[in-house]
Formats: structure tokens, C-alpha cells, sequence
């Protein structure tokens, strides 16, 4: 998991380069000051070399502002460096959620996918640019103190580097318990932000049942499941924080005590006395960046395990090496002997289902619930995959075609339909994106709805509010619709388009409907009769399969299931 995280600095080894030479550069001059005080104090001072620490201070001087301004490179060039890998991370994980089965999203809230997308790669961005950058320079100026050290007593730094070594193994003992604490507000973060995706996207729902209070309820409950989780991992922090604070002052305290006593019994000097200090204080200083350094590095790393989760998943329904890709469907459609049924389900959706579809036919799928009309729709186009059988296309399994050029050649209009936040132009275009205006334009008005479109504020230009809230459910359906004009597919499957709409947008819609639907391989689920009287085929289905099959007029004679239903 190591190796994948650091691979996202390969991009970016440039700015990665310039931000470890500066931080590095910065350190070294910062182990400058000590020695320069103790040759003030022991030598220049005592001796009035005014000229010599007129000369030092301005060589100081000029030494410090170097640092300032690669003080500024560290901090605005490591902080682009970690953005650039967030945005990197962020654009892998939006891709692979692209690629991710359908079914990932069935088990999957939205509020937390979200989190995973936005809130976790914030705190990785920040451990991307710090935590290379502070173990680095942090080394150096350890190491770099450790020999100037030395060099003025072997037997001082030995006792001060002891409990440095103390402070080190207990920082690694509350990491542990620090992780675990992050990783606990990871969860509750996402859950509330599902929570609130939830009560937002649903508000109109709320207010029409009054239910203003139980969401309140609701939220205050997750909100204090968020509290408390933030409760604990501030606790961890706070033990951790405070055992290290305490651990640093035994050690300034020691270096006082220790350091005046030897100067007292003249071990060394007053000025090596400061020296000392001076290099302690550099020792404690990325002692301390590290403290921080270590909770910081918790909360990004229990974020990147969330990536890493999403990112080691395989989809399962994909494209093979070798496979065919559907350039010209006839529209040809068959199950074979196919069995499905939904997750981990014991109950079987389809089983042993067969059905043929020639090219160019209309066929309609009625039944009651739960018998897989809608099922069928989602097996053609592999959004979900067949236990049991095989169902071609154009004689082929459709696992055997390239999964882009499968969809690609299908087309739905559903009864819930999606529209995005934007313009009608944005939404249209949305099947086929690099389709002209004047293409949406021709769409639309085979769509029936261009005369409707022409008459809002600003045309097609208009905004449509969040999920088309702006829009009537005809006007919803109509778009969508027009998508498919755009889109152009050889195989078309309709499920419940008309079920909830009035009588006189059903009429507008069917025509745009019947329109579409020429030429192709179309495929009706409805419950409203009305709409499938004209189609070649009517399969009657049941939880034993197709019942009855036949035209409309052939049904009625039949006076089966489907005369019934007519009927009715």
C-alpha cells in the first residue's frame, strides 16, 4: 500500500525535489546560529573583535534571508505539490468509481462515496507535502545536532539521547490507538454526510409529511455519533500530546541541570553551556514537528486506506482482451436458459428464462411485480451479470463484446428519470456530447418538446434546478427522450415511460415514443395496456417465465392472463 501511495510523487518529482533541497538547506543553515553564539560568546565578546562580529552578524543576515525565501518555496510549493497529488488521487478514484458494478452503488451510500471523494483526500493532500518533507529535514537536523553534540560532550548527548529514544518508542505505543480513534471518525463523517445528502434529496418528502422533526431527530442522533467519535480521537490525541509534551520538558530539564553542572566543575565552557542549549532546542524543534507530524500522519493515512479500499476493487463486469466490438447491432436479442437473481439473495429473479427478439421488433414485457421485466432490461446491457445462461446480441454473448460499444448501442427511457444540474442544452446533450446545437435542436423537436423549451426565460439555455426540479415529469420524460434522439441506439428498452404521466402528456410522449422506436429493436415494460396495444410481440411473464405470447388481438382471443389484465 506503501509503494502505490508513494508512486503518486513520480508526477510531481520536480516540485518534490525543490521542496526537500530547500527544507534541507533551511535545516542546515538553522544548525548555523548555535556555533556562531558560542564563538560570540567565548571568543568575540571577551576579546572586542568589534569588526569580526560586525562582519558574522551581516553574514547572518544575508544567511537568513536565503532561508526566508526558501522558507517561502517550502510552503508554497510543497502545499501546490500535495494539491497536484490530491488532484491526482481524486481524479483515479472518480475514474475507477466510473468503472465500478452497478452493484457497488446498490450497497453503497452516496453521502459516504462523497466523503471518500472529497473529505479523506483533503487530509491525504496535507501528509503528502508534510510528512516527506518534516521526516527529512526532521532526520537532518537530529543527525547534524547529534554530531556538533558529540563534539562537546560524548557522555551529555549519550544521557539526553536516551530519552530521546524513550520519547520515540512511546510516539510509536500511541500511534496504534490514534489510528484506530481516525479511522472511527472516518466512518461517523461519512455517515453524517450520507445523512445529509439523504434529508436534502429527499426535503420535499419531508415537508409534504410534515416529518421536519423526525429528520431533526434523526440528525441529532448521527451528529452525536460524529461528536463522540471526534470525543475519543481527541482523547487519543490528548494522551499522546501530553505524554510527549512531558517527556521534552525531563529533557530540558536535564539538559539545564546536567549542563550547569558541568560548567560549575568546568567540564566546558559557558559558551558550549549555551551552545548545548541552543542545539537542543534545534533537536526538540523537529521532535516536536514530528509529534504533530504522527497525528497528522493518522488521520491521512486512515484516509488513503479508504482510497486504497476503493481503488484494490475489481470490477467484475468488464470488457475482455479480445473483445468484439459492436460496431452495427442488428438488434437481434435471446436469453438462453438464463437464471439471475440479485446479490445475496436466495430468491431467483429469472430462472431458466428464454426468450427471442428479432431484429427490428417491438416486443412488450407485462406481469406483475417482481417477475423481472425491469431485471431483463438491466441483464442486456450487463449492468448486472448472469448467474446461469447466456444472452446474445447479434448471436453473441454479450460478455464476449467490448462493454462501451455494448451500451453504447442500447438506449433507455425509464419511468424515475435522471436529470443533472444544468441547462436543458447540458442535459440533452447528454447523449451525445459532441453532438452540434443545431443536432439538440432536431432532437428535441422529434422529442416534442422544442416549442415548450423555446418558451422558458432563456431557452435552451434555461436552468433546470437539481434533478430537473424545474421541470414537469412529461417535460422530465420528453428530455430524456431527446437524449436518445441524440444518441441514436439500435436497441431500445422502455420501462414504465409513461406509467406516471396524464393521459394528454402520455399521448405526446408515445408518439415521440413510436417515433423513436422505428426501425429499432424495442423493448416495452409497462403496466398501462394502452401503451403496448401496437407491438408485434406481447410476453406475458410469471415467476415460471412466459405464460402467454402473442399480438395484442392474439391475447384477447386467448382469454388468458393477459385478456384478464385488459379487462381489468
Amino acid at each position: 500500500m506503501l509503494r502505490k501511495f508513494i508512486r503518486y510523487y513520480r508526477k510531481h518529482w520536480v516540485l518534490f525535489t525543490i521542496d526537500i533541497v530547500a527544507s534541507s538547506t533551511v535545516a542546515i543553515l538553522s544548525l548555523i546560529f548555535p556555533t556562531v553564539t558560542r564563538v560570540f560568546i567565548d571568543d568575540l565578546i571577551p576579546n572586542k573583535k568589534l569588526d569580526q562580529i560586525l562582519t558574522l552578524a551581516l553574514i547572518l543576515v544575508g544567511l537568513y534571508i536565503v532561508r526566508a525565501l526558501l522558507s517561502f518555496v517550502v510552503e508554497f510549493w510543497g502545499h501546490v505539490m500535495g494539491t497536484r497529488i490530491e488532484r491526482d488521487m481524486r481524479g483515479d478514484l472518480f475514474k475507477k468509481l466510473q468503472l465500478l458494478d452497478v452493484d457497488y452503488f446498490d450497497e453503497n451510500k452516496t453521502g459516504v462515496i462523497m466523503t471518500k471523494l472529497v473529505g479523506n483526500l483533503r487530509d491525504i493532500s496535507e501528509m503528502a507535502h508534510h510528512a516527506p518533507e518534516t521526516i527529512f529535514v526532521s532526520t537532518i537536523m537530529i543527525i547534524g545536532s547529534f554530531i556538533l553534540l558529540v563534539k562537546i560532550s560524548v557522555l551529555f548527548t549519550v544521557v539526553i539521547f536516551a530519552f530521546i529514544f524513550f520519547l520515540i518508542i512511546y510516539m510509536f505505543l500511541r500511534r496504534k490507538k490514534m489510528m484506530e480513534s481516525f479511522r472511527s471518525t472516518r466512518e461517523t463523517h461519512a455517515n453524517i454526510n450520507s445523512q445529509v445528502e439523504s434529508s436534502v434529496g429527499g426535503v420535499r418528502l419531508t415537508k409534504a409529511y410534515t416529518n421536519e422533526a423526525f429528520e431533526i431527530d434523526k440528525f441529532n442522533d448521527i451528529n452525536e455519533s460524529y461528536q463522540h467519535s471526534w470525543k475519543e480521537a481527541y482523547f487519543q490525541m490528548g494522551i499522546f500530546s501530553s505524554g510527549t509534551s512531558f517527556i521534552i520538558d525531563m529533557i530540558n530539564v536535564t539538559v539545564l541541570a546536567l549542563g550547569a553542572y558541568f560548567v560549575a566543575n568546568g567540564e566546558f565552557s559557558l559558551g558550549s553551556y549555551t551552545s548545548y542549549f541552543l542545539y537542543m532546542n534545534f533537536i526538540m524543534q523537529p521532535i516536536r514537528r514530528l509529534v504533530m507530524m504522527m497525528q497528522q500522519i493518522q488521520r491521512g493515512w486512515s484516509g488513503y486506506e479508504k482510497f486504497h479500499a476503493i481503488m484494490e476493487i475489481e470490477p467484475t463486469i468488464k470488457s475482455k482482451a479480445d473483445a468484439i466490438i459492436l460496431s452495427e447491432p442488428k438488434g437481434q436479442i435471446e436469453f438462453k436458459n438464463v437464471t439471475f437473481k440479485y446479490g445475496k439473495s436466495n430468491l431467483n429473479v429469472l430462472t431458466n428464462f428464454n426468450m427471442l427478439i428479432a431484429p427490428g421488433q417491438k416486443i412488450a414485457l407485462v406481469g406483475e411485480t417482481g417477475v423481472g421485466k425491469s431485471t431483463i432490461s438491466k441483464i442486456i446491457p450487463r449492468f448486472y451479470e448472469v448467474i446461469e445462461g447466456d444472452v446474445l446480441v447479434d448471436g453473441a454473448n454479450v460478455k464476449d463484446y467490448d462493454l462501451f460499444s455494448l451500451r453504447n448501442s442500447i438506449g433507455h427511457v425509464q419511468q424515475d428519470v435522471y436529470i443533472f444540474w444544468g441547462s436543458v442544452m447540458d442535459n440533452v446533450l447528454y447523449g451525445d456530447p459532441r453532438a452540434t446545437r443545431e443536432d439538440v435542436y432536431n432532437a428535441c423537436k422529434k422529442a416534442n418538446i422544442h416549442k415548450f423549451i423555446l418558451t422558458l426565460e432563456n431557452g435552451y439555455d434555461t436552468l433546470v434546478g437539481e434533478r430537473g426540479v424545474k421541470l414537469s415529469g412529461g417535460q422530465k420524460q420528453r428530455v430524456s427522450i431527446a437524449r436518445l434522439f441524440l444518441k441514436n441506439p439500435s436497441i431500445l428498452i422502455l420501462d414504465e415511460a409513461t406509467s406516471s404521466l396524464d393521459n394528454v402528456t402520455e399521448k405526446l410522449i408515445q408518439e415521440s415514443l413510436d417515433a423513436l422506436s422505428i426501425g429499432r429493436t424495442t423493448i416495452v415494460i409497462a403496466h398501462r395496456l394502452s401503451t403496448i396495444i401496437n407491438s408485434d410481440q406481447i410476453l406475458v411473464l410469471t415467476d415460471e417465465g412466459i405464460s402467454e405470447r402473442g399480438t395484442h388481438k392474439e391475447l384477447i382471443e386467448l382469454d388468458g392472463y393477459y385478456a384478464k389484465l385488459h379487462n381489468a
